[in-house]
Order: structure tokens, then C-alpha cells, then sequence
């Protein structure tokens, strides 16, 4: 579906990530992970052609540079981990932006398939009883679910998230991931997104990239990817052994305490 290929970028001259190659299927969960730093945003605005870079992205065999802006918007979403707040939409407004690569302006001319899908997919994240509200009024976690809900109302083939559950809690963090590896699954889309939580991208991830120092250091099935000498040597710690040592405390604490 996508291929990515020696793809090099970065800002002001000097190049954060070097020859990344990889490719994601439909329907495909693909997560991105690596320390702090080591390129994963910048990975993700290359390839949404939002930053200049080098080597190529093709999608169904086309490069992406090739695309005009209203096509590359139907066909590649970002959602990056801080989105700003320009003006005092309400969240059914914000929502409807989404569909502006399809109507012919800005908020306006919103056809019923536009209305449609603005409104299939405020229920889906459920914000319906947000759905008046002013963006600025609402809480970090509000704001997040709405400008997914923006970023999905494009109906993209490929959805690159940044932290997508930034701001929220863990309920909202499992839900949000479990509504978008069904989406995925079911509308044969592709996602990649950069996770920090090992165990949610044990949980919903269908394959792992792993990043260092703006390279590529592990691709593939998460078992592949993630194993423990790999893990160590990009991190720096033994994960695997924590990891392990926090399931016994889960373990211990889960044990009645005897009288």
C-alpha cells in the first residue's frame, strides 16, 4: 500500500532521520517507537510531505509528490502531537474541516455524504454530547478525540498519528486504540503512528519500527522487533527484565494478604 523508501529529512540544512525503508499494508497497524529525539515526528512529516525530503514514498505505486494538496488529503492524513487551536470552532465544525479536500470550501457546500461521515464519526469517538461546544473550552483529552475525529472525517488510505493517545487517560487510551485498529482492519486502511507504551503496542500493533539515532534499527512483526537484545541496545536498559519485574508486583499484588 505505502512504500517508503531511503527516505532522509530533517530542518535548516542537517538531517534528523537517514535512509528509512519500509512499507505498510492495508490494513495494517504499524508502530513507530525509539527514544526521545531520534526522529520518529519527523519520519511521519516526511512523509505527509509536510517537511522537504529526500528518497521516495509511493502510495499504490505512485510517489506522493506527484499528488496535487486536495489529492495527497484523500489519500494520507497527519495528526501530529500538538494540534493548535486557530480559531473558535465549534467541535462539529472542527470535525467538518475534515471533509474540505471533498466539498468545495471552506466549511461550506458540505454534501449529505460529507454530512454523513461528519456525523458516523462523532458518534464513533464519541462526542456527540460535545458536538456545540467551542474547541477552546475543552479539556486536553476533549481536544484530542476531536481532532482525530477531524483527521478520520478525510477518510484517508493511510492515517500517520503522533502520540494519538497523548492527554488521555488509560480507559480512553485503550478504547481510542481499540476503535482505530478496528477501523483500520475493517475500511482495509493503513495506519502508522508513534507509540511510547510497549505494552499498548504489544496490544494493538500489527508490526514495529523501531528508530535510533534517526536510523532504522528493527522492522517487522512485533515479536521480531521487539525482542529483549534489541530493545537494550536502542534504549539503553533492560526493558524485557522490568517489564517482567512489574508483572510480579501485578502478580503479588493481586494476591489476597492472609489473616
Amino acid at each position: 500500500m505505502i512504500e517508503v523508501k531511503d527516505l532522509s529529512a530533517g530542518y535548516n540544512g542537517e538531517d534528523v532521520i537517514q535512509s528509512i525503508s519500509f512499507t505498510a499494508e492495508c490494513g495494517e497497524s504499524l508502530c513507530i517507537l525509539g527514544p526521545n529525539g531520534c526522529g520518529k515526528s519527523t519520519l511521519l512529516k516526511a512523509i505527509a510531505r509536510i517537511i522537504a525530503c529526500r528518497g521516495t514514498v509511493k502510495l499504490e505505486g505512485r510517489e506522493v509528490s506527484g499528488f496535487s494538496r486536495k489529492e495527497l488529503a484523500k489519500k494520507i492524513a497527519f495528526l501530529g502531537q500538538a494540534a493548535q487551536i486557530y480559531f473558535p470552532y465549534t467541535v462539529r465544525e472542527t470535525v467538518s474541516l475534515g471533509r474540505y479536500a471533498y466539498s468545495g470550501g471552506f466549511l461550506k457546500n458540505l454534501s449529505p455524504e460529507d454530512e454523513e461521515v461528519i456525523g458516523k464519526t462523532i458518534k464513533m469517538l464519541d462526542i456527540q454530547d460535545i458536538q456545540n461546544r467551542m474547541i477552546d473550552e475543552l479539556s486536553g483529552g476533549q481536544l484530542q478525540r476531536v481532532f482525530l475525529a477531524k483527521t478520520l472525517a478525510q477518510n484517508p488510505e493511510v492515517i500517520l498519528l503522533d502520540e494519538p493517545t497523548n492527554h488521555l487517560d488509560l480507559k480512553n487510551q485503550i478504547e481510542l486504540l481499540r476503535y482505530l485498529k478496528s477501523w483500520v482492519k475493517d475500511n482495509n486502511k493503513t495506519l502508522i503512528g508513534v507509540l511510547h507504551d510497549l505494552n499498548l503496542v504489544h496490544q494493538f500493533g500489527d508490526s514495529a519500527l523501531l528508530m535510533s539515532d534517526g536510523r532504522l534499527a528493527a522492522w517487522g512483526t512485533i515479536e521480531k522487533t521487539l525482542n529483549s537484545e534489541t530493545l537494550q541496545a536502542v534504549y539503553g536498559i533492560d526493558i524485557r527484565g522490568f517489564m517482567l519485574d512489574s508483572l510480579e508486583k501485578w502478580r503479588g499484588a493481586a494476591t489476597p494478604v492472609s489473616k
